[in-house]
C-alpha cells in the first residue's frame, strides 16, 4: 500500500472499511491500548494514519479491505480540508474528462498535464480548470478509471462527496428526479434546470442547461453530463440575480430550487420583465422561480418544479397563484409527502385557449399514482382523476385565499363508493396481515456466533464466478415494447414497467441474476427476457458454483449494515460472502429467499394498513362510519 503512506482516516471512515458501526471502533480505541494513536483532526474529530489503522486491524484478525476506489477517496479527502473537498472532486472530474475525450495521452504528458486537462475542458463552469498537483492522486485516478470507467469512477466519487457533506448538500429524492424527468423532461430536447445542484434532475437529458449558484457544483454537474455525453452547458451564478441564460428558451425545465431564503433579490428585481404573473413578495421567493422558469420555456412546453406545500396557501402569493390559474399555466399540484415538497406542473401559455380545470393530487402514499392520473387529465381534464386526486374548476379557485392545496380539497368518499373501498381495503389488510405469523423462514438460534470463512463478491468477480453488468446511463427510447426493469421496480419487487426498443447495448435481465440499486434495494430476478434500467447493476454468479439467493442475501446485508445508512450507497463489491459447500449455499438461500419474501409482504401489509387508517378517519369523520362494539 505505497500510495497509501500519507492517507488519514476518521472513525467513520475506519467503521466503513471494516464493516462495523461507529461504536465498534470507539471500543477499540477505549479498550485497546495499542489501536493507533491519532495522527491529525481534532480532540473530536481525529485523524488516523490509514496503514497504521490497516496492520492493527489485520494483526487482531478483523477483516479488513481497502479497494482502490477507497484508496482513491481517502487519498483526496487527505489532500484538502472539508471547504475545499467539493473543490477538489471537481478537478478530479476535469481530469476524468481529459481521460475520456483523450484516451492514452496521459501520462506521459509529466509536466505538461495541466495545460493538456484545460485545453481539453475548456468548456466547464470557471475554466481553466487545473488538475490535482498530486502525481500520486493522478495515478490512482487514472487507475481506478482504467478499471471502471471515468463515468462510474466520478460517479463514486460523487456518491463519497455527498455523504460526507450530507448535511450541506441537498440532492433531490431519485424517485422524484424519476418521477419530474417522466412528467416533464421525458422526450423533449433541451432541458433546463435553473437550480441544477450537483445535476441530478439533467442527468438523462441528452441536451441540457443548467445554471448553479454555487461554482464548485456547478463544475461537478457539468462533468457528470459530459461524461455521460450529453450537450450540455452549465452556468455558475446566481439564477435570479445574474441569469447567466437570459434570452434562451428550453423545451422544457425541472427545477428543485432553495426553499425560504427572503434575500432571493426582491430589492434589485422589482422591474424585472420576468414577473409576468406579478412582483413575487419579499418572502415568496419560490414564486419567483416560478416565473424564472416559465420565462424559460418555450411556450407550449413544461415545467416540473417542486415547492413547499405552504406556497399553494400563503396569503402574500394568492395575486400571483390566481395570475397563474387565469392564465392556465399552473395545471397541476401534487402532494409527494406529508412533509412536503409538492410537485407544480405548469406550461408556459401559447396563446390557445386557457384550460379550465386544474388537477390536484395527494400522492404522500404513493408516487406511481402521479403519472397515470396527469396522463389521463390531459386527455379528458373533465373527468376525476384516480386515486386521491380531483379535477377542480379553477373559477371555484378563484376565491379570497385562491388555495391551491391538494389536501385542502380532497375528494369526499361517499355512498357505494366508499362502502366498497372502505370494505375492499379492510378484507384485503386482513388477508395480508393474516399471512404473516407463518412467513418467517424456520431459523435456529446459535449459542455461540458462527464465524465462517468469507470472500467478497469483487474476489469472486475476479475469479470469474460473478459478473458484472452495469445498465447504460439512458435509455435508447423512453418508451417501446420491451419491457424495462426500473429502480422504483426494484425497490418494490413489482414487475417490469419501463419500456424501450431493442439495442445492442442493453442488458438483458436473466432468470437468477442478482439486481440492485444504488440506494440499497436487493432482488434475484425469477423470469427473463426485461432490459435493464439505468442506475440499476446485475450480478450474474456461476450456477454450478454460487446459488445467487445466497449471494443476494449478504449482499443485502452489506446494505443493512453501513455505517450511515441514510446516505452511503451500496457498496457490492466489498460485500462479504462466505465460503461454502453449493448445497450448504442453497440451504441459506432458500432462508433467504424467504426473508426477502417477508419484507415485501409486509410492504403490502404496511400500505395497506395505511389505506385502511386513512379511509377509517375520513369515514368517522364525514359520518359514513360509526363506532360498534363487536367490530365492524
Amino acid at each position: 500500500m505505497e500510495e497509501s503512506q500519507d492517507i488519514t482516516v476518521n472513525a467513520g471512515d475506519i467503521a466503513r472499511l471494516a464493516s462495523v458501526g461507529r461504536a465498534a471502533v470507539s471500543n477499540w480505541r477505549r479498550r485497546h491500548d495499542d489501536f493507533p494513536r491519532p495522527v491529525a483532526g481534532t480532540t473530536s474529530s481525529p485523524l488516523f494514519s490509514l496503514p497504521e489503522v490497516a496492520a492493527w486491524l489485520r494483526r487482531n484478525g478483523k477483516p479488513f479491505e481497502v479497494s482502490l476506489g477507497d484508496l482513491v477517496w481517502q487519498r483526496l479527502r487527505t489532500s484538502a480540508d472539508d471547504l475545499r473537498l467539493g473543490e477538489l472532486v471537481g478537478r478530479v472530474g476535469a481530469f476524468l474528462l481529459f481521460l475520456r475525450r483523450e484516451p492514452g495521452a496521459w501520462p506521459g504528458l509529466g509536466a505538461r498535464t495541466a495545460d493538456a486537462v484545460a485545453a481539453a475542458t475548456a468548456g466547464l463552469p470557471g475554466a481553466p480548470i487545473a488538475p490535482p498537483d498530486d502525481p500520486g492522486l493522478l495515478g490512482l485516478v487514472a487507475e481506478l478509471a482504467a478499471e471502471r470507467g471515468p463515468l462510474a469512477t466520478f460517479e463514486f466519487l460523487c456518491e463519497r462527496y455527498a455523504e460526507a457533506h450530507s448535511r450541506r448538500l441537498a440532492v433531490t429524492r431519485d424517485d422524484v428526479a424519476d418521477l419530474m424527468w417522466r412528467l416533464a423532461g421525458r422526450g423533449r430536447g433541451a432541458v433546463l434546470d435553473p437550480a441544477c445542484g450537483v445535476g441530478t434532475l439533467l442527468l438523462r437529458a441528452g441536451s441540457a442547461l443548467g445554471q448553479e449558484a454555487d461554482a464548485t457544483n456547478a463544475l461537478i454537474a457539468a462533468v457528470r453530463l459530459l461524461l455521460r455525453g450529453a450537450d450540455a452547458r452549465i452556468v455558475a451564478g446566481d439564477s435570479l440575480r445574474e441569469d447567466g441564460l437570459a434570452g434562451r428558451q428550453a423545451d422544457a425545465v425541472i427545477c428543485d430550487p432553495p426553499f425560504n431564503e427572503r434575500a432571493w433579490g426582491y430589492g434589485e428585481l422589482t422591474g424585472d420583465p420576468r414577473w409576468e404573473y406579478g412582483l413575487p413578495p419579499r418572502g415568496e421567493g419560490e414564486l419567483a422561480w416560478v416565473q424564472h422558469c416559465l420565462a424559460h420555456v418555450r411556450p407550449g412546453g413544461p415545467v416540473a418544479i417542486l415547492m413547499p406545500p405552504a406556497a399553494a396557501s400563503r396569503r402574500p402569493g394568492r395575486r400571483i397563484r390566481a395570475n397563474l390559474l387565469r392564465a392556465g399555466a399552473l395545471r397541476a399540484v401534487v402532494t409527494l409527502g406529508a412533509a412536503g415538497p409538492d410537485l407544480w406542473l405548469l406550461r408556459r401559455p401559447d396563446g390557445g385557449r386557457p384550460p379550465s380545470r386544474l388537477l390536484l393530487l395527494d400522492a404522500s402514499e404513493d408516487l406511481s399514482v402521479v403519472e397515470p392520473a396527469w396522463r389521463a387529465h390531459l386527455r379528458d381534464p373533465e373527468a376525476e382523476p384516480p386515486g386521491d386526486g380531483r379535477s377542480v374548476r379553477i373559477i371555484d379557485l378563484l376565491d379570497e385565499e385562491v388555495d391551491v392545496s391538494p389536501t385542502r380539497r380532497r375528494p369526499q368518499q361517499g355512498g357505494p363508493d366508499f362502502l366498497r373501498d372502505f370494505t375492499d381495503a379492510l378484507d384485503r389488510f386482513r388477508g395480508a396481515s393474516a399471512a404473516l405469523p407463518d412467513a418467517p423462514p424456520a431459523l435456529e438460534v446459535l449459542a455461540e456466533r458462527q464465524d465462517l470463512p468469507a470472500t467478497t463478491v469483487g474476489e469472486l468477480a475476479k475469479a470469474g464466478l460473478v459478473t458484472i453488468l452495469q445498465a447504460p446511463a439512458r435509455m435508447p427510447a423512453e418508451e417501446g415494447p420491451l419491457p424495462v426493469l426500473t429502480a422504483g421496480d426494484t425497490a418494490v419487487g413489482s414487475a417490469p414497467t419501463g419500456g424501450t426498443t431493442l439495442d445492442p447495448d442493453l442488458v438483458m435481465i436473466r432468470a437468477g441474476d442478482i439486481v440492485t440499486s444504488v440506494l440499497g434495494a436487493v432482488r434475484v430476478m425469477r423470469r427473463s427476457g426485461a432490459a435493464l434500467g439505468p442506475q440499476l447493476t446485475l450480478y450474474r454468479v456461476d450456477p454450478e458454483r454460487l446459488d445467487p439467493d445466497f449471494v443476494a442475501g449478504f449482499i443485502r446485508s452489506a446494505d443493512t449494515n453501513r455505517s450511515h445508512p441514510g446516505f452511503s450507497r451500496l457498496d457490492v463489491r466489498r460485500a462479504r460472502v462466505p465460503v461454502l459447500p453449493l448445497a450448504d449455499q442453497r440451504r441459506y438461500g432458500a432462508a433467504f429467499r424467504e426473508l426477502f419474501a417477508l419484507e415485501d409482504r409486509v410492504r403490502e401489509t404496511t400500505a395497506l394498513g395505511e389505506t385502511l387508517i386513512r379511509l377509517g378517519f375520513d369515514g368517522l369523520v364525514d359520518g359514513h362510519l360509526r363506532p360498534c362494539d363487536q367490530g365492524v
